[in-house]
């Protein structure tokens, strides 16, 4: 096994690191969520070209988080906007088209006020961060560090049904972004003054991201209001992502 390389200072900040305990939502890879189960939040996978991925560490609390967070009305019910937005305001990030892995079921209501709800796993392209700035909507300033899906999900706590959701995302990544499924294991962290990434097309906007098996529309995840049922893009090839 080759050593993880990373900075002193990485090692401090890691030092840190407090996980949440485990809430046991139960994973649902590959499945579109069902009608009437609202979708609550969205969160990504966000891969640089050497298959790490994007991770958000806070540095007062410790606490470890992909980027991501609840469908604000901006968002017109879209998970891939929120996706976008979020990783936006959080971390600086730009990011590609989004491609939907599966959701996690929320039975209990943490994010929907006591009602069961629906929270969406997202896989992208992180194209380039901007300078590094504390969070609008919390004030939080995230250090961001590239890392290897494995161990993004032994900061974060998962275990797993962690590893089983980062399996999905890898795939998802080898597919559609040619990213390797053995990541570089370096820890890196990205410079404050901001930087680009993967090279390529930014999120297309609202109308667009990938789900399940093709690619859909705005709307197409079955479940949040206003979807209209789901809309295939004629001509999108299939996929086989899950656990």
């Amino acid at each position: 096994m080759s050593r993880i390389e990373y900075s002193a200072e990485i090692a401090e900040l890691l030092g840190k690191v407090r996980r949440r305990p485990t809430a046991g939502w139960p994973w649902r890879p590959g499945e579109r969520v069902p009608g009437g189960l609202p979708v609550k939040q969205s969160w990504g996978w966000l891969f640089a070209p050497d298959g790490r991925v994007l991770t958000l560490i806070n540095p007062k609390d410790g606490i470890v988080s992909l980027p991501g967070g609840s469908l604000e009305p901006e968002d017109d019910g879209d998970p891939g906007s929120a996706l976008a937005r979020e990783a936006a305001e959080e971390a600086q990030a730009v990011i590609g088209t989004p491609y939907y892995l599966g959701y996690l079921y929320d039975r209990v209501g943490s994010a929907n006020g006591g009602h069961e709800c629906a929270r969406v796993r997202m896989a992208a392209a992180l194209r380039a961060v901007g300078p590094s700035a504390p969070d609008p909507a919390s004030g939080r300033h995230y250090r961001r560090l590239l890392v290897a899906p494995g161990l993004a999900v032994e900061l974060l706590g998962w275990g797993g049904p962690g590893l089983r959701q980062a399996r999905a995302a890898v795939a998802a990544g080898a597919r559609w972004l040619g990213v390797p499924t053995a990541a570089n294991e370096a820890i890196e962290e990205l410079p404050v003054e901001g930087c680009e990434v993967f090279p390529g097309a930014v999120q297309p906007g609202p109308a667009t991201f990938a789900l399940g098996q093709a690619t859909f529309q705005q709307g197409s995840v079955a479940g949040h209001p206003g979807s209209g049922g789901v809309q295939p893009v004629p001509g999108v090839g299939h996929r086989a992502d899950g656990e």
